[in-house]
């Protein structure tokens, strides 16, 4: 972190490096190599209404399954049958997504509600359930799958059906990734010896939507570690925070031979202050400040 006086005062320049990417940016990276092309749509248009029609049909299905199987019926404390309010919830979320998806909604706002919707998976929602990763996974490869099955049903020897399958399986796997980075970077959030709680001033209040947060810090971590914790967990934050620069480095593939490397960095704008129990991180050791069990954190936006 750099320090440059400014009127007598010390002003800080820290960045961070290594955030997650934000969702809309590996939306189109992942959505670019999957190579989603107008073929791939034409043909998912051409089977989205016997989709639609069975849709309702698949959303209440995938709740049956759920509660006939035991393991996902005690995640959702189901054992004893579904909670109709709890059941209504999780419908109306699924309906959601279903007309977004067959609405093909390639948006950035959809990969952010995706995102969002990974990070509830990892009982960061109202009701708290933690779906493991491997249910998270299960869930998409059954629609999927029914998907297939549908289609078969209703389009037997259709020659658009493998083309739009194909299609499908492209934009189940984008949205699938999606939910699985909001999930662990919501995992990650919670994975620590001991709690730190985070106040929020001004502008971030709207920007994170919540006056305090705490999250789960490993003995020894610095405030970088937080830092980073904290807009990987709010990327939508970043844009207010940070400005965008590149570090250009090398690296030596297994044969020996170099290659130039760019890395994103995200450096902070004049005005915004991290406190540690008070004190400003600038007059401390910066973004290598540890911090203890105990301790609270503040982040003030500029002219607070």
């Amino acid at each position: 972190m750099d320090l440059i006086p400014t009127n007598g005062q010390k002003e800080q320049f820290w960045h961070l490096e290594t955030l997650t990417p934000a969702p809309a940016e590996e939306w189109d990276r992942l959505r670019d190599f999957l190579n989603i092309t107008r073929a791939d749509i034409e043909a998912m248009v051409g089977t989205v209404e016997p989709l639609f029609r069975r849709g309702p049909e698949l959303v209440v299905a995938n709740y049956d399954y759920l509660l006939e199987h035991h393991e996902t019926a005690a995640i959702l404390g189901w054992e004893s049958g579904a909670d109709p309010e709890h059941l209504e919830e999780r419908r109306r979320f699924f309906t959601v997504w279903l007309a977004r998806t067959l609405g093909l909604d390639f948006s950035h706002d959809f990969a952010n509600y995706l995102f969002r919707a990974g990070q509830k998976h990892a009982a960061h929602g109202p009701r708290r359930v933690h779906v493991p990763e491997v249910y998270v996974t299960g869930a998409i490869s059954l629609v999927n799958a029914t998907f297939a099955r549908f289609l078969h049903e209703e389009m037997a020897g259709k020659a658009v059906v493998p083309a739009a399958l194909a299609g499908w399986n492209k934009v189940l796997t984008l949205h699938l990734h999606m939910m699985l980075q909001g999930y662990q970077v919501a995992r990650a959030w919670d994975d620590g010896d001991f709690p730190v709680e985070i106040a929020l001033f001004g502008k971030m209040r709207t920007l994170a939507r919540q006056r305090k947060v705490e999250m789960h810090l490993q003995e020894g971590s610095q405030v970088q570690t937080v830092l980073r914790k904290f807009f990987d967990y709010y990327p939508r934050a970043r844009p207010a925070v940070f400005d965008l620069d590149w570090r250009e480095g090398e690296r030596v593939d297994e044969s020996g031979r170099p290659w130039l490397t760019v890395e994103r960095r995200y450096r902070v704008r004049p005005g915004w202050r991290v406190l540690v129990d008070g004190r400003d991180i600038a007059y401390e050791r910066g973004l290598e400040q540890p911090v203890f069990p105990g301790q609270s954190i503040d982040i003030f936006p500029p002219g607070r």
